[in-house]
């Protein structure tokens, strides 16, 4: 099956996508993903050119989409906060020859500025004539071919793009609507930006498959959102722990009563958060797992059997192991290790880089980076980043076991945990605190806290306070930029 035949067999006049007072009918869709691969072809797009995609949310961005991919091309979406740099930097990586962007959003001075200077035809498509097209030509595919890559944050270095094949977005589409289960009779909203894996994937790709109608937010506003969710009786949405926070202050138990499916994942979700969503609203909020290399969802809580702090059990025709720093599988419930993936849905590798993916991708299982442990019901628990594990004299110190404790203080309001260079013990923590509105604290009463509720060991030497977080569009703290900042504050402090 290719993916965008996950768009076929449907009924014409079901509503398929909602932006603003747009509405597109499955057929619309259909004849507009066709005539738009056409258009691409008439530019010169072949089987396996690379094609980016930069916009907001919208309903034109689901159709170029599509068009991309049945057109033989390779889809490239970014992330539209970076910089013309950025961009600049993956137009190189994947030696892209069209890059479709929204009429608002023109890049093409600033990239040729920089140093792309050989031919990148820009195409604006918000008012594509669908009238004046040629003819669709069909181009032979199988599932095996990639048809998207989508760029990690890169937030460790440069970014690497993860190639994923039909058959990658198809299986974690099918395993995802296992648990998800959307019908004809389901709207969902769509306030994740669209480029995001997460987005495209569970919100985007599921509700398509189950014939539901996709509500599209351009930009994720409380307010928008909330008003999407009354007008059209929304019964499922896909988020991250920070929209939950602020949904949860902004809208009314009653608001949330067409809900069946919330689900959050793209980072850590804090257990007073869950907590105060569960008990405000009739539906369980549904803790998740994923990542882009795995197209992304590994793992999710079921329905009405959600544990808290827990990513779940493992999605249906998915495999979650755990190996420890021997690459030996951990078999004894409780027992950390780092957490690994294997089935249909893992990538193909990363562009242009073999090495990374050799390491990434070790006899069919991929290397997560997350360090998990397994209950004994099954259920899979984050403890941590490999690469922020802090190792204090020989202990291992997991900053998100600190962050949970932190949070659960009535006036923290944000906290994130790096480790710092220690001259006895090799390594430490230092905690980054935001104080809520009109609270005091200082570093003697956190550590005052903290003892008793976390081994000694684990107390954070030092405890920063600040007014934000560095943060990536997603909500996820740059915990890289964290750790360079603790550096240079505490020099300063020298």
């Amino acid at each position: 099956m290719l993916y965008y035949e996950i768009l076929s067999n449907k009924e014409p006049n079901q509503v398929a996508l909602i932006f603003k007072d747009r509405v597109t009918t499955f057929s619309t869709l259909q004849a507009k993903v066709d005539a738009w691969a056409a258009v691409l072809q008439a530019k010169g797009v072949k089987k396996g050119d690379k094609v980016g995609l930069f916009s907001k949310n919208c309903d034109s961005f689901v159709v170029a989409y599509f068009a991309v991919i049945k057109a033989g091309g390779i889809v490239v979406p970014f992330n539209f906060q970076l910089t013309p740099k950025e961009v600049a930097f993956i137009v190189k990586d994947t030696g892209m020859k069209v890059l479709l962007n929204r009429e608002h959003m023109q890049l093409g001075g600033a990239l040729a500025d920089i140093g792309v200077d050989w031919p990148l035809v820009q195409m604006p498509f918000d008012d594509l004539d669908a009238t004046a097209v040629k003819k669709l030509k069909p181009v032979k595919l199988n599932e095996n071919d990639c048809c998207t890559i989508i760029y990690t944050s890169g937030t460790t270095g440069r970014p690497k793009g993860a190639m994923l094949s039909h058959r990658n977005l198809i299986a974690n589409t099918v395993s995802s609507q296992k648990i998800i289960k959307c019908g004809k009779n389901d709207r969902n909203v769509t306030m994740l930006p669209m480029y995001h894996a997460f987005a495209w994937t569970v919100s985007v790709s599921v509700g398509l498959l189950g014939g539901g109608t996709n509500v599209i937010l351009e930009n994720f506003v409380p307010s928008e959102a909330i008003q999407l969710l009354i007008k059209h009786k929304v019964t499922s949405f896909y988020g991250v722990p920070a929209m939950l926070a602020l949904l949860i202050k902004g809208v009314s138990t009653d608001i949330m009563a067409n809900l069946k499916v919330v689900i959050i994942g793209g980072a850590p979700l804090p257990r007073m958060v869950i907590d105060d969503f569960d008990a405000k609203f009739p539906v369980l909020g549904q803790e998740g797992y994923g990542l882009s290399e795995a197209s992304p969802v590994c793992a999710v809580n079921p329905v009405g059997k959600v544990k808290a702090g827990s990513i779940g059990l493992p999605l249906p025709d998915v495999q979650l192991a755990l190996v420890d720093e021997k690459g030996k599988f951990v078999t004894t419930p409780n027992e950390v290790g780092e957490l690994c993936v294997r089935g249909e849905n893992v990538m193909l590798g990363y562009l242009n880089h073999p090495e990374d993916t050799a390491k990434t991708i070790v006899r069919g299982w991929l290397h997560t980076g997350d360090m998990a442990y397994r209950d004994e019901e099954g259920y899979y628990f984050i403890v941590d980043r490999l690469k922020d594990l802090i190792i204090s004299a020989g202990e291992n110190i997991y900053p998100r076991e600190i962050e949970e404790e932190l949070m659960l203080h009535p006036d923290v309001a944000e906290a994130s945990v790096v480790g710092i260079p220690d001259k006895l013990r090799g390594q430490c923590a230092c905690a980054y605190i935001v104080l809520k509105k009109g609270s005091q604290l200082d570093k003697k009463s956190v550590r005052k806290y903290l003892l008793g509720r976390i081994a000694t060991y684990k107390v954070p030497r030092e405890c920063l306070f600040v007014e934000g977080l560095p943060k990536n569009n997603t909500g996820k703290i740059l915990k890289k930029a964290l750790r360079e900042r603790a550096l240079m504050d505490l020099h300063l402090k020298q």
